[in-house]
């Protein structure tokens, strides 16, 4: 019995699945077992067709492939190549242990690439499991940004089979293409960011004080919430903040790649952070991801390494805000249905905007407001205090003014992001200051006599709770970095805490 390695999805995870083969006495049949969904079923009158049109002779034998484990669902057409060679192959001596074979058949025994091959490489490889694979030659310029596999890049059914029957493994002929963007290095690793500002803070006339709230948000990934008037500014810092967040590490930008192909687009490995927008009508399954045999990804899951923006934040469903809290809190999701249970990494920065009541204008100074009082603490409570707990940073936008002027700019602002991002990898983090655990916070948050009373004074003065005590710390250590301090100072804390949103 031989065998080849391919690969199917469990949840966000690929699941290594051996493909073998047997011929036995007995009427001809050609039968796939193994919980093959549909398109792999599809694949015995692919595989025929490629196997007759290119000489092979199927042999007059009962059939039989078994995609182990049986009880793992198998789904995909880049099954194709691994079942073909194998009938092809019979019982010519040939070493097939360790290849993973991945490509869907055309009825001629063309090699086509199918759209999952890089999120499976991709997740295979981050477990360690694959070292050298066969891959459609169309894939090649997208598969060869993964580090660590060889890859044999193959554009028809013949070309595979060659390679396999080979005596020794031949030297991969595709070279690891490296990314060439601008980069900051720190223990030889580079992380790389980009250097152009299709949205620039610039455009932005005034409000200096969310601008300088949206750079400290950048710099340590911090929630951020934006209050304000219609038209005062709040999307447009929104969608500026993306591209002045911190650079990405290799993995990071492969991880990217691999959520864009995942919603069905093409990936740009280019190190620019995803920004996911739904709007408020969105239901829960398609904000934290479900459904009923398969658990999908959803916006909050797209949202990983990058920015969830929420607009007109009070009109989401009270649903949808509650179980927002966890994600927030654990930087992941876990998706729990009777067919399947997937944990999803979570860990982006949430920006949400709201306007100051139903009707927009409480903070106008020209337009007066037209809501009652209970329909301004109506439209409030709709946001609950340990939502509320959970945002980092809360800016009241001002009103708009014919004196306002130009102010700084994303490249500016995204020098200062970058040092801010050095600082906080010299000092050993993995995560960034937004996302310090506990043991970290008391490791990298450590203040002198003098700044430990302005926090004791914060806690009896505003009752903060202890999860309000870390973010703050958090913000001040990040406010420390932007401002070149070893140290997290007395004015840092009292920065953080005018960004606490007041009852």
């Amino acid at each position: 019995m031989k065998q080849l390695l391919c690969a199917t999805f469990e949840g966000i995870d690929a699941k290594t699945v051996e493909v073998q083969f047997t011929a036995t006495k007995g009427l001809p049949a050609f039968t796939i077992v193994g919980m093959a969904n549909t398109a792999i079923n599809e694949s015995k009158e692919r595989v025929k067709s490629a196997l007759l049109g290119n000489g092979f002779t199927f042999p007059p034998k009962r059939l039989t492939v078994n995609l182990a484990p049986s009880d793992l669902r198998k789904e995909g057409s880049h099954f194709d190549l691994a079942i073909a060679s194998l009938i092809a192959l019979g019982n010519t001596e040939c070493t097939t242990e360790g290849w993973y074979v991945f490509g869907e058949l055309g009825l001629d025994g063309s090699v086509t690439e199918n759209t999952l091959l890089y999120p499976i490489i991709l997740s295979l490889a981050n477990q360690g499991s694959i070292k050298r694979a066969v891959v459609p030659a169309l894939s090649l310029s997208k598969l060869s940004k993964i580090p660590g596999i060889a890859f044999y890049g193959v554009s028809t059914l013949t070309e595979a089979l060659n390679l396999l029957r080979a005596q020794e493994i031949p030297q991969s002929p595709v070279e690891r293409s490296e990314f060439d963007f601008a980069r900051v290095v720190h223990e030889e690793k580079a992380y790389f960011y980009h250097e152009d500002y299709p949205l620039d803070f610039s455009d932005i006339r005034g409000q200096e004080h969310a601008k300088r709230a949206a750079l400290i948000a950048a710099a340590g990934m911090h929630n951020l919430l934006l209050e304000g008037s219609p038209g005062s500014g709040k999307s447009m810092i929104a969608k500026r903040i993306r591209h002045i967040l911190p650079p990405l590490h290799n993995d990071e930008m492969l991880d990217c790649a691999k959520l864009d192909i995942l919603e069905g687009k093409e990936p740009a490995f280019a190190p620019l952070r995803p920004f996911r927008s739904p709007h408020h009508t969105s239901t829960g399954a398609s904000i934290f991801g479900g459904g009923t045999h398969k658990a999908q990804i959803g916006e909050v899951g797209l949202a990983h390494n990058g920015i969830l923006f929420f607009d007109e934040l009070p009109h989401f469903s009270k649903t949808v805000l509650e179980a927002l809290r966890e994600p927030l809190e654990d930087r992941h999701i876990r998706i729990s249905r009777v067919n399947a249970k997937v944990t999803y990494d979570a860990d982006f920065l949430f920006v949400a905007a709201m306007n100051p009541c139903p009707c927009g204008n409480l903070f106008s100074t020209s337009i007066p407001c037209r809501c009652s009082d209970i329909e301004i603490s109506r439209y409030r409570s709709r946001l609950s205090d340990p939502f509320l707990d959970r945002i980092d940073l809360y800016v009241q936008m001002h009103p708009i003014s014919s004196d306002d002027k130009p102010g700084i700019g994303s490249k500016e602002l995204h020098t200062r992001v970058r040092r801010a991002f050095l600082r906080q990898k010299q000092r050993g983090q993995e995560r960034l200051n937004g996302s310090l655990s506990d043991a970290d916070v008391a490791r990298h948050c450590t203040l002198d006599p003098e700044t430990q009373q302005v926090i004791d004074q914060a806690i009896g003065r505003f009752s903060l709770s202890f999860r309000a005590v870390g973010r703050l710390l958090k913000v001040a250590r990040t406010i420390a970095d932007i401002e070149d301090s070893d140290s997290i100072r007395k004015e840092h804390i009292l920065e953080a805490l005018s960004y606490r949103r007041r009852s």
